[in-house]
């Protein structure tokens, strides 16, 4: 069956008495959790939300992020999840940005934020602010369920805001057509089973989070065992307990799992399938997962615009350490040279994405969508070559972008901000590789003459006005910086 949209989505597959949701130590059935979706649908309309609104969404994972989420987008309004790294001026700038007339946000945010909802709604111009907490989901018990609504399959659904190079985030707008052909896809590659167990310990703000551990299990009719954090002991645990079969993530949780494998302080029988994703995962790893400890581990290649999945190595094929695998169903890659024609196989060049998963366009970006999206090929900006057999290999991610724990970094962005501070005169971001991380933020910098400053009061300067995950671990003061005959800084030169 396949769904119109994502307001129906996730009851496709499923039988009403089996676990959707399980969190701590409790079970959601899908007939339970379409009820609490239709009950928080009603509550909505009593705030006030209407078909096309948007509607900003602030939660870590749990049910209610699920609730939230789906309601938004069957009531016809587009959901806006919200990175929970993000300080209050990002957060403002996303708001603003995407016109949202409301905020569903639970209570423990709230607190992190220290602020009251009233104030928060004026600062935000908001209409209402919904809080999620136990007082809420006693109002949401007693409404009625609401009434299905008519949708558009081609409609916004989301808007997921990326790091911009210019310094903005971007609001890649993605319809209900593109997540439910994107899950569709990704069902066809990874051959998930109707009583298949995943967990979601990803980010459900984060579209790779949201697509493989939400969408993809409830559209099979699996379970999802829901985790907040990735806090090892209590993952491994989970595996075990729970029986998980499917183990989506990114490279640095595979880096632990594997050295809990080496101890003999974990076995992880049930688990027919592990996915990494979000950034480069390291051979040495996937072939010591593969190979020793016999858990069918594979790399696969997406980005927000895509949905965001583009490739998977194949479950039932051969798995190339080193690629990404081969394209969706439905989905065409190909590789282009900076003169515009297609590179033979084996030759490295930009990566073009084509298919049903492919955004609509950036939000209030006119230009930067014409220039992403042409004839309909997504210019992703990531460098890559095919093989003879079609396999996706990348060489280098975006040219000066950052992946620190699967999450984009751009490092116009932190540049930016450095260059308020008024001691400083240069400064340059990139990224340094790390074990854990993949990659961490490295900052040079060129003080003005006379200035004098330390590592610390930088940190202390930028933490008001970057995301955690943002923020330089390590920081060189040069007298100058390395520049080419045009006067631009050299980044290739500072990497070296």
């Amino acid at each position: 069956m396949n769904p119109l949209h994502l307001g129906n989505f996730y009851l496709s597959n499923a039988n009403k008495e089996d676990p959707a949701l399980i969190y701590h130590n409790q079970r959601v059935t899908y007939e339970e959790m379409d009820l609490w979706i239709r009950r928080y649908m009603s509550l909505l309309s009593e705030t006030g939300v209407e078909n096309g609104d948007r509607v900003a969404l602030s939660c870590f994972n749990t049910p209610e992020f699920i609730y939230s989420y789906f309601s938004i987008v069957k009531s016809g309004a587009t959901v806006v999840p919200i990175n929970l790294t993000l300080t209050m001026e990002e957060i403002t700038y996303i708001l603003k940005d995407s016109q949202s007339q409301f905020l569903v946000i639970h209570e423990k945010i709230l607190q992190k934020l220290g602020i009251e909802p009233g104030h928060l709604k004026a600062l935000l111009g908001l209409k209402d602010v919904i809080v999620l907490n136990e007082k809420t989901n006693e109002k949401v018990n007693s409404m009625p369920p609401a009434l299905p609504v008519e949708i558009d399959p081609h409609s916004q659904a989301a808007i997921l805001y990326t790091s911009g190079t210019t310094g903005k985030p971007k609001g890649a707008i993605l319809s209900h057509y593109n997540l439910i052909e994107n899950t569709i896809s990704c069902t066809d590659a990874l051959k998930p089973v109707g009583k298949d167990v995943f967990v979601c310990v990803l980010p459900m703000f984060h579209t790779f989070g949201f697509t493989t551990s939400v969408l993809l299990p409830l559209y099979t009719g699996s379970s999802v065992v829901i985790h907040e954090m990735f806090y090892p002991k209590e993952i491994i645990r989970s595996i075990m307990e729970h029986n998980i079969s499917v183990f989506c993530g990114v490279p640095a949780m595979f880096i632990v799992l594997a050295q809990a494998l080496k101890e003999g302080k974990a076995s992880f029988p049930s688990l027919r399938l592990a996915v990494s994703g979000g950034s480069p995962l390291p051979v040495e790893i996937l072939t010591l997962i593969n190979h020793h400890y016999k858990i069918p581990l594979m790399e696969g290649y997406g980005l927000t615009e895509a949905s965001p999945v583009v490739c998977f190595n194949p479950v039932l094929g051969e798995k190339k350490p080193g690629s990404v695998g081969l394209p969706l169903l439905n989905v065409e890659v190909k590789i282009q040279g900076e003169d515009g024609n297609l590179l033979p196989q084996g030759d490295v060049g930009e990566i073009l994405v084509k298919g049903p998963n492919v955004m609509l366009g950036y939000l209030n970006m006119l230009d930067e969508t014409n220039k992403t999206i042409i004839n309909d090929w997504l210019y992703t900006g990531d460098l890559g070559y095919l093989d003879h057999e079609g396999y996706l290999f990348i060489v280098d991610r975006k040219k000066d972008m950052i992946i620190t724990r699967g999450l984009n970094v751009y490092p116009r962005e932190i540049e930016e901000v450095l260059y308020q501070h008024p001691a400083i005169l240069e400064a340059a971001v990139i990224g340094y590789p790390d074990e854990t991380r993949g990659e961490i933020v490295k900052a040079f910098i060129v003080l003005k003459n006379g200035e004098t400053i330390s590592n610390k009061e930088i940190q202390s300067f930028l933490k008001t006005k970057l995301a955690s995950y943002k923020l330089p671990r390590i920081i060189e003061f040069l007298p100058e910086l390395p520049k080419n005959a045009t006067g631009k800084v050299s980044k290739k030169d500072l990497k070296q």
